[in-house]
């Protein structure tokens, strides 16, 4: 289902998924955090906690640490990501006039320890290269998998679409349920997106956020002339993360789609 955000982000917290909200099911709380300058944040809860730096500069200061962070716009610029374990204490000074940061929060008994995911820990990969026309060629920029930080009970990335091409496709599923959160550039002209969830089309504009739920289909395209940017975060499953698909790029593909290689996929 979509959640459409009514008009712009109030300054302060924006509340769109909640753990023990009406979407418990994706076990996960997602938060816009929008700041001008000199607003201040701080939150200690006993949840792992990801700040996932869209766009802005800011002042963070969890444990001994104190640093300042900056992301001119999150099309160009690689993601700053602050992870901290359960009930550390973060105070996030804004210094920028809008600054927008994007919160996701899960249970964790395993993870004892927090820190910062700069730009150059991302793993980034241009996917869908020299396949199908080029039609499925897009930047992945992974912040967060099993393979990365196993401790962690968050899969977090950003995508960004080359206008006019697709992701997710050929179509894939898994168990875990997925949150995606989109932007377009240029911005406020009316970029828009298709996805394909399951039998049902969704239209994908500024700051909408989309559930998939288990198990069901999700290949989405970005219209001509607009570039698509969207997070994606999965909280993984007792005793069954999410494993990050494995592409193999051959000129077999797509007349052989099995080249691309699923573990979730049943």
């Amino acid at each position: 289902m979509k959640i459409k955000q009514p008009g712009e982000f109030i300054n302060g917290v924006n509340s769109i998924v909640r753990i023990d909200g009406p979407h418990r099911d994706y076990l996960m709380d997602f938060e816009m955090l929008k700041m001008k300058k000199g607003d201040t944040y701080s939150n200690n809860e006993a949840l792992e906690r990801a700040y996932l730096l869209v766009y802005g500069e800011i002042k963070v200061t969890f444990d001994d640490k104190s640093e300042v962070l900056t992301r001119e716009n999150f099309y160009d610029f690689d993601p700053t990501t602050v992870q901290l374990c359960k009930d550390t204490n973060i105070a996030i000074e804004c210094l920028s006039d809008d600054t927008e940061i994007a919160i996701f929060k899960s249970e964790n008994e395993k993870l004892n320890r927090s820190l910062i995911r700069y730009p150059e820990d991302v793993v980034v990969e241009t996917r869908g290269e020299g396949v199908m026309n080029d039609t499925g060629k897009r930047i992945t920029k992974t912040i967060l998998d099993y393979s990365i930080d196993p401790e962690s009970n968050l899969m977090l990335g950003e995508d960004m679409h080359y206008p006019g091409k697709w992701a997710g496709f050929p179509s894939h599923h898994h168990e875990q349920p997925e949150i995606y959160f989109y932007k377009f550039t240029p911005g406020n002209k009316g970029g828009f997106g298709l996805i394909k969830l399951g039998d049902e089309g969704f239209l994908l504009q500024e700051n909408d956020t989309l559930l998939v739920p288990p198990n069901v289909d999700h290949p989405q395209v970005a219209a001509p002339g607009y570039g698509m940017y969207f997070i994606f975060a999965i909280r993984h499953l007792e005793n069954n993360p999410y494993i990050t698909p494995t592409y193999v790029e051959e000129h077999l593909w797509p007349a052989e789609p099995d080249a691309v290689i699923w573990p979730n996929k049943k």
